[in-house]
């Protein structure tokens, strides 16, 4: 009997302990709860503002205005047709000989360059006609002396005005003083170059001299791309080699004035003539200017760096 009533009341003691605890539980949730939610916040919800909507909304739209402009204009622009006539690569095998001495690549380089030649500068006849020949001529006449230096552009010339005969120096082509077959204009013809129908046919038909009047023309372009017209073409020639090629122009006109030459006895006028006419030769007679004046030979080379 006295067993039993300790079983109860240790079973009653139990329970009363186990409803306490329940309690505490109880009482302490709030507080854990309050500090799970302090630990980990809800996510709060992220509104845009109905301005910035419609300013969203605007940038849309106007994205996908630019977009059909671009669409449109690629669709529409007109492609680049090419200056060169259909028969330009019979044309020039028939008639320019530094044309015909490259290789395939180097033909397609040429044609290449001679067709945005033709697309940048004006040519215009004036008392001649200008055919598809003349057009060609005048082209490969501009990038012989350029053609081994990388991206040349003759920023300094617009218009070539071609003439059927021989002027004067004031352009003149009637009278008897009609001594000029090329010039590089100035003044009011500055960023022109007149040249004479014939003559040009000439330069290029012509293989047994040294003489070609377009070249000519165009190295004159070329030595006033610096600024001066003075023989010495400091744009393309590295200054290292500029006191060189001066004592060379010096001796050699010297020497042709006193002596003679082979070379072109205009060419002793002054050093801008100088470095015109052995240009003229370096192209249309490069073994026989070789053998006759190396060291001459040898600077043009640095000069149009067809050596590298």
């Amino acid at each position: 009997m006295g067993k039993m009533v300790y079983h109860l009341q240790n079973c009653k003691y139990e329970a009363n302990k186990v409803g306490m605890n329940r309690k505490i539980s109880m009482a302490l949730l709030p507080i854990i709860l309050r500090r799970f939610h302090t630990t980990f916040p809800e996510e709060k919800k992220v509104y845009l503002h109905p301005i910035m909507v419609i300013a969203l909304q605007i940038l849309f739209v106007l994205g996908l205005i630019v977009l059909l402009i671009l669409f449109v204009f690629r669709i529409t622009r007109p492609k680049r047709t090419s200056q060169l006539p259909e028969n330009y690569k019979e044309l020039f095998t028939d008639y320019v000989k530094f044309y015909r001495q490259l290789d395939e690549e180097g033909k397609e380089k040429f044609e290449k360059r001679a067709d945005h030649f033709l697309s940048a500068v004006k040519i215009t006849g004036v008392n001649a006609v200008v055919e598809d020949i003349d057009r060609l001529l005048i082209a490969a006449g501009a990038i012989i002396p350029v053609y081994s230096i990388p991206d040349w552009q003759y920023i300094n010339l617009h218009e070539v005005l071609v003439y059927p005969g021989a002027f004067n120096a004031d352009f003149d082509q009637g009278g008897s003083d009609r001594d000029i077959a090329g010039m590089v204009g100035s003044g009011a013809l500055q960023h022109v170059m007149v040249i004479t129908k014939w003559q040009l046919r000439q330069g290029f038909i012509n293989h047994n001299d040294a003489h070609n009047t377009a070249i000519h023309e165009f190295v004159h372009l070329v030595d006033k791309m610096d600024g001066t017209l003075d023989g010495v073409p400091e744009i393309i020639l590295e200054r290292k080699y500029v006191p060189g090629w001066k004592q060379i122009m010096e001796t050699t006109i010297m020497q042709m004035r006193a002596y003679g030459s082979d070379i072109d006895p205009y060419g002793a006028t002054n050093h801008t003539e100088f470095f015109a006419v052995v240009s003229e030769y370096f192209f249309e007679q490069p073994i026989l200017l070789k053998a006759n004046h190396p060291q001459l030979y040898e600077m043009l080379e640095r000069i149009y760096k067809t050596g590298e």
